[in-house]
């Protein structure tokens, strides 16, 4: 029981080598109140293996990792344990990618009501701090594989002031789970919570339904005014591969590497002593350390008498070769950027980019981003279906465009230089200040920039006078004399 519940065993062994979390499926037509317990029966064995392998990934990224536990029979003292933890720098750094900056809805058009309609839409995510739950989001994304948002409603327990209707929040992918058809639309959702007493009950939903289920029986049910399923999964890729899981073993191997390293220098440091054809009680050679010498003679001539430290320093540099292979292996898969690459002279910011593997981590956040889109896509739906019923909202899911922002100073000359090009040219000004992507909400700077846009960018131009042709074909422009004398 001392280990029970830590990261004692390699990860591939709690998953059977089976590494994404299983997705899990009804053959079910429909979900009702007469088979929901049986489907939900079906699904928990699925969902708590996945859970065993979140947990597991979940310690390992705040540092509970296999080194720790790790036990030597050759010199057991020396046994340093270090966790360099690379699994928290990858799960940081690519939820900084995605939720650095918040990520805004645009409008697709320039109907001046939506605007204003989409600047509000804004403006309340903000105060549901849906950048704090985007965050959290990500995060269990890269930890694990998916994650869960659920909207849910205040049911009178908003905070002071609260100007929306519904809340948002991140839940726990260890108890939470959702059930698909085989045709990949979702069934049913259901979050696991304790009563009082500790006994579990399951909330699910379905997209007209919701059931409170404990035991093998429902205890309460009611009508999901959503028409759809509040709890939005939002995996890390198709296959639901953690981040983690793809360099475990690589930083398992570092661990390794490390804490022997550490363990070489403390043996060297801590060396044994060879006596040959000499005998030493434990009094003498106490004495013998603390005055720092030491008098030994042979038994006789033949065998001489000699002492001396036994040493083998483990090769430091050798082994700094197989670390800096192994970390350049961890950036390669996890698609980082390198920022030890050396600087050979006469780089421009492009060079930089594409040698230290800035422009590759680019395109690893780009391809990720469709995934992550298409389950904020329901969210919108849910979210403006709520505010359309309640505040008359006139918005619509195409009319909104989802901006995953990232940094800001990034070639800002450039993006200057561009949207002026842009604007200058004739480009709508909502269009290109989306389009040169200097700003984290787009749709408010356009807003609030829209009177001086007219001014210095107007989109009445004076009309051309027309042309009128005479009969000795000489082109002759009304109100002036002919072109042509």
């Amino acid at each position: 029981m001392r280990y029970y519940g830590k990261n004692v065993r390699p990860f591939s062994a709690i998953c059977d080598c089976s590494f994404g979390r299983r997705v899990i499926y009804t053959n079910a037509r429909s979900i009702t109140k007469f088979n929901i317990v049986d489907e939900l029966n079906k699904a928990l064995p699925i969902h708590l293996q996945n859970a065993a392998e979140i947990d597991y990934l979940d310690r390992y990224y705040r540092g509970d990792q296999p080194i720790l536990y790790r036990r030597k029979a050759n010199r057991p003292e020396v046994n340093n344990k270090i966790v360099v933890n690379l699994a928290y720098e990858l799960v940081e750094r690519k939820t900084a990618d995605i939720c650095a900056e918040p990520i805004q809805y645009v409008l697709r058009g320039t109907d001046d009501k939506k605007a204003q309609e989409i600047s509000e839409l804004n403006a309340i995510m903000d105060a549901e701090s849906k950048q704090e739950c985007d965050i959290d989001i990500c995060r269990w994304r890269s930890i694990c594989g998916t994650a869960y948002r659920f909207i849910g409603n205040d049911e009178g327990m908003g905070g002071l002031l609260d100007e929306s209707e519904f809340e948002l929040s991140s839940e726990n992918p260890k108890f939470t789970f959702v059930v698909y058809y085989t045709n990949g639309k979702p069934a049913f959702s259901c979050q696991i919570r304790r009563d009082e007493n500790g006994k579990e009950i399951y909330f699910c939903y379905t997209p007209t339904k919701w059931f409170e289920i404990s035991g093998k029986e429902i205890v309460n049910q009611g009508d999901n005014g959503n028409n759809a399923i509040p709890v939005i999964e939002y995996p890390n890729n198709s296959r639901r591969l953690s981040d983690i899981e793809i360099i475990i073993t690589i930083t398992d191997a570092i661990n390794t590497l490390s804490s022997d390293r550490i363990n070489g220098v403390e043996q060297f440091v801590s060396s044994w002593v060879k006596f040959i054809n000499c005998e030493l009680d434990k009094n003498q050679w106490e004495a013998a350390r603390e005055s720092g010498a030491l008098m030994v003679k042979s038994n006789n001539g033949d065998n001489k008498a000699d002492v001396e430290i036994m040493t083998q320093e483990l090769n430091q540099s050798e082994s700094q070769i197989v670390f800096t292979d192994l970390y350049e292996k961890f950036l390669e898969i996890s698609g980082l950027a390198n920022r030890q690459s050396v600087n050979t002279g006469g780089d421009t910011g492009n060079a930089v980019q594409l040698r230290n593997g800035h422009y590759d981590s680019g395109l690893r956040t780009a391809i990720n981003e469709p995934i992550l889109k298409k389950s904020e896509n329901m969210t919108i739906k849910i979210v403006l279906n709520r505010l359309r019923i309640n505040k008359g909202y006139t918005l619509l899911p195409s009319d909104v465009e989802i901006h995953i922002n990232h940094s800001k100073t990034d070639n800002m000359m450039t993006k200057a230089e561009t949207l002026q090009i842009l604007l200058n040219s004739g480009i709508n000004e909502k269009i290109a200040i989306k389009t040169v992507d200097l700003f984290s909400d787009p749709e408010r700077v356009a807003i609030e920039s829209k009177q001086r846009m007219n001014i210095l960018y107007p989109k009445e131009q004076q009309q051309a006078q027309p042309i009128e042709q005479t009969k000795d074909n000489e082109t002759v422009i009304t109100g002036n004399k002919a072109a042509s004398e």
